[in-house]
């Protein structure tokens, strides 16, 4: 579990290095150079600009209707995601009592530790990195879109409900909505395993306020985004997860009865 808390952080910082450093303050063009520019970004911005045209000129329902669209393509990605999750979560039993059997520190127990898990991944035919191939295919092309509308110079001269696209929302409800949603997602996605970790239960906490303080400070276009991104992530986690969420809020019912 503490790997893939450091996997997460890592995204972060990722995430971070590509919004600060790759050319994200040059507005996107059919001149901007460079394999991300040509291949990622452009294609993602043009593709913005179309829906905005096909949408009478609105470019927050444009926001919204690609971000639908990015999501439902990365669906089969997420759906292999938590199916490996869920395989993981099922042999932890097992291998806590490996880790106990094994528990001295010197090599051979320690290879013995090792052989006995690969051998427990391969009778339940659990590939341990196989949740994180799906990851690692999504984060470009999200960190794509995030450049796309951040470089699309159409999108800051236009505005949608109450707030400009290129500029901060003014009354900082979406912020608060994009952290609301985040901590919704977050908590669904960690049900039943947020209790159990502190680093997990940490971690469902620190996401949304990190959104919420990067959401004041960068254009609005980007916090519909996150708005639209959580909501659709709430309602696939609820399909894809909706007997363990119920069976997660039955035993924190059942917990609380007891006390």
């Amino acid at each position: 579990m503490k790997k893939r808390l450091f996997l997460v952080i890592g995204l972060i910082f990722v995430i971070a290095l590509l919004s600060g450093c790759t050319e994200i303050k040059q507005p996107i063009t059919s001149e901007s150079e460079g394999f991300w520019n040509e291949y990622i970004v452009y294609p993602l911005s043009l593709f913005i600009i179309k829906v905005a045209e096909f949408a009478g000129g609105s470019f927050g329902l444009s926001i919204i209707l690609v971000t639908i669209i990015i999501r439902l393509f990365l669906l089969p990605l997420m759906i292999k995601q938590t199916k490996s999750s869920k395989a993981m979560q099922a042999i932890q039993p097992e291998m806590q009592k490996l880790k106990e059997k094994y528990s001295s520190k010197d090599q051979k127990t320690q290879q013995k530790l090792q052989q006995e898990t690969m051998a427990l991944f391969q009778q339940h035919g659990v590939n341990p990195l196989a949740g994180c191939f799906p990851l690692i295919i999504q984060m470009p092309i999200l960190i794509g879109f995030y450049h796309a509308i951040t470089r699309t110079r159409e999108i800051a001269d236009h505005n949608f409900l109450w707030f400009d696209l290129g500029a901060p929302d003014p009354i900082y409800l979406l912020p608060l909505i994009a952290g609301a949603t985040t901590f919704i997602q977050q908590k669904m996605m960690m049900a039943g395993t947020a209790n159990q970790n502190p680093q997990m239960a940490m971690m469902l906490w620190l996401m949304p306020i990190m959104i919420i303080v990067f959401a004041i400070n960068f254009p609005a276009a980007l916090s519909l985004y996150w708005v639209v991104g959580n909501i659709f992530m709430i309602v696939q986690t609820y399909f894809i997860k909706g007997p363990e969420l119920k069976n997660a809020k039955a035993a924190g019912n059942a917990g609380g009865a007891k006390k």
